[in-house]
C-alpha cells in the first residue's frame, strides 16, 4: 500500500529560502561537556531519513556536520526515498540484526511502533529526552505505548482540502469557511458544476486518499476517546463508525470527483489528484500539509502554485466528535534498542530550537516545537498551525494507527465503497474482522 509523502515532499517549497546552517548549533543545544568527551572515542551511529533532495538533504547534512563537529561522534547519514526507506526498515526490523537497524530513524507511531515496542527494537525515551518530551508534549500520545514514549514527534501536520482559490471565485464563491459545515461544503460543490469545474480530485487508485475521508468522518463523528477504546477492545459496534461512512457515502453520491478517479494515482505525474490540482484541472483535493510540495513539483515551473487555499473537512450537525478534532499525523525520531546513548543526544538535539527553527524555515513539515512555529516562510503552510494547535486533538492516520494488517483490509474496504461495491457496514465489518484476526 503507498503511503503519504512526508518532509521530502515539502522541501520544494523552501526554493526560495537561504540556508542558514551556520546558525543550527547554538548554546545549549547539543550535549554537555562531560557527554563530549565521554562520546568522543570514535563512536558513531547511523541515522535514516528521507529528505533525499535538494535544500532539505543538504539541511540534514548540515545538522549532522555541526552535530559532529560539537561532540566528536560521527553519524553516518542515509538519505532515501520515502517508500524505499519504509522498505529497507521492515527489512530491517524482520532481519533481527542489530547491525541492520539504524540507530535513529522516522516513525510514524500508532501501531506500526506498537509493533516495533513489542520485538524489543526500539528505545524507551521517556526519562533520557523527558526535558525534549516536556516542550513537545501536546504531540507525543500516538508515540507511546503504556504511558512511555518511544519517539520523538518533529512535525505534525493536518489533512484538508487544499482548494484552488481563482476556480472558487469563478464559481461565485468568495466567502470560504475555514471550518465549513456539510451544508456549506455542499454548496461549494453545487457552484463548481454549474460553473463546469470539476469540483474534487481523488486518488482512489492508490486506496488511501480515498480512506482518507472515511478517516475524517470517523473523526467528526466518533470522539477520540471512543476510537481509542474500539481499538484497544477491539470492539467496533459504536454507531458513530457507521455514521461516518454514510457521511462518506452522501458525498460520494453527489459525484464530485475526476473522471476515471478509482484508477487515479495520488501524487505521481500531471494526471495524478495532486498533479490535477497543481494544473488547474480540478477546484480542490483532500490531503495532507505535505500536497504544496507535490503539487509544486508538478507544475512546468516547478514552483509552489499561489492559488492554494485550504480548509478543514466540514462538520456535520449533531456529530459526535469534537469539532476542533482534526486528522492527521506526523514524523518522529524513533532510537533502536540497541543504538549507543549518543543516538539519543541526537535525536534530543534534531528537536533542539535551533535545528527545528532551520527545518521550519525551509518549510520541511510543520515543526512540534512552538520556538520553532514562527519561523515557517510559506503563508499556505503557516494558516494550519492555528487551526492544529487550536485545542483539538489530531487524530492519526488510521491505517497508521491500526497498523498493516488492519489498516490494509479497512483501506481495501473503503476502495471498495467508492466503486460503489460497499457500503458503510462492510467497512465496519472488515475492520472488525481483520481485528478479531490479529489477535
Amino acid at each position: 500500500m503507498k503511503r503519504k509523502m512526508r518532509g521530502a515532499a515539502l522541501i520544494a517549497l523552501g526554493s526560495t529560502v537561504a540556508l542558514l546552517a551556520a546558525g543550527c548549533v547554538g548554546a545549549g543545544s547539543g550535549p554537555s561537556e562531560s557527554e563530549t568527551n565521554e562520546n568522543a572515542d570514535a563512536q558513531e551511529f547511523t541515522w535514516w531519513h528521507n529528505s533525499n533532495t535538494g535544500e532539505g538533504k543538504a539541511y540534514y547534512d548540515q545538522v549532522a556536520a555541526d552535530f559532529e563537529a560539537e561532540t566528536g561522534v560521527k553519524v553516518d547519514v542515509q538519505a532515501m526515498q520515502h517508500e524505499d526507506m519504509l522498505t529497507k526498515l521492515q527489512a530491517a526490523f524482520q532481519s533481527g540484526d542489530d547491525a541492520q537497524i539504524p540507530d535513529v530513524y522516522m516513525s510514524r507511531g500508532g501501531g506500526e511502533l506498537a509493533a516495533e515496542v513489542e520485538a524489543g527494537l526500539v528505545r524507551d525515551l521517556t526519562e533520557d529526552s523527558a526535558d525534549t518530551i516536556s516542550t513537545i508534549s501536546n504531540f507525543t500520545d500516538q508515540y507511546s505505548v503504556d504511558d512511555k514514549v518511544y519517539a520523538l514527534p518533529y512535525s505534525m501536520g493536518l489533512v484538508g482540502f487544499w482548494y484552488n482559490t481563482d476556480l472558487f471565485e469563478a464559481a461565485g464563491i468568495t466567502d470560504v469557511s475555514q471550518s465549513p459545515t456539510i451544508e456549506e461544503f455542499d454548496g461549494y460543490l453545487e457552484k463548481l458544476e454549474e460553473a463546469g469545474t470539476t469540483p474534487i480530485s481523488v486518488g482512489a487508485g492508490d486506496k488511501w486518499p480515498a480512506a482518507h475521508y472515511w478517516y475524517y468522518g470517523v473523526v467528526r463523528e466518533c470522539p477520540y476517546d471512543v476510537v481509542e477504546a474500539a481499538i484497544e477492545s477491539t470492539d467496533y459496534s459504536d454507531p458513530c463508525f457507521l455514521k461516518a461512512g454514510e457521511h462518506v457515502e452522501d458525498i460520494i453520491a453527489q459525484e464530485p470527483f475526476n473522471r476515471g478517479f478509482l484508477t487515479t494515482p495520488a501524487q505521481t505525474g500531471p494526471t495524478s489528484a495532486s498533479g490535477l490540482l497543481a494544473t488547474e484541472k480540478v477546484a480542490m483535493e483532500l490531503a495532507g500539509h505535505w500536497e504544496p510540495g507535490v503539487a509544486g513539483g508538478l507544475t512546468e515551473s516547478g514552483e509552489v502554485p499561489d492559488f492554494l487555499g485550504w480548509f478543514a473537512f466540514p462538520t456535520f450537525d449533531g456529530q459526535g466528535g469534537d469539532p476542533a478534532d482534526q486528522m492527521g499525523g506526523g514524523d518522529a525520531w524513533s532510537v533502536s534498542a540497541a543504538a549507543p546513548d549518543a543516538a539519543v543526544d541526537f535525536a534530543n538535539y534534531l528537536l533542539s530550537d535551533e535545528v527545528q527553527q532551520g527545518f521550519a524555515e525551509l518549510d520541511m513539515g510543520l515543526p512540534t516545537n512552538p520556538a520553532a512555529t514562527d519561523s515557517l516562510t510559506n503563508e499556505t503552510l503557516a494558516q494550519l498551525i492555528p487551526v492544529r494547535d487550536g485545542g483539538g486533538v489530531t487524530q492519526l492516520y488510521l491505517d497508521t494507527r491500526l497498523g498493516q494488517s488492519v489498516g490494509g483490509a479497512m483501506n481495501d474496504e473503503i476502495a471498495l465503497m467508492f466503486a460503489g461495491e460497499s457500503g458503510p457496514q462492510d467497512v465496519v465489518d472488515a475492520i472488525q474482522s481483520a481485528a478479531e484476526a490479529e489477535q
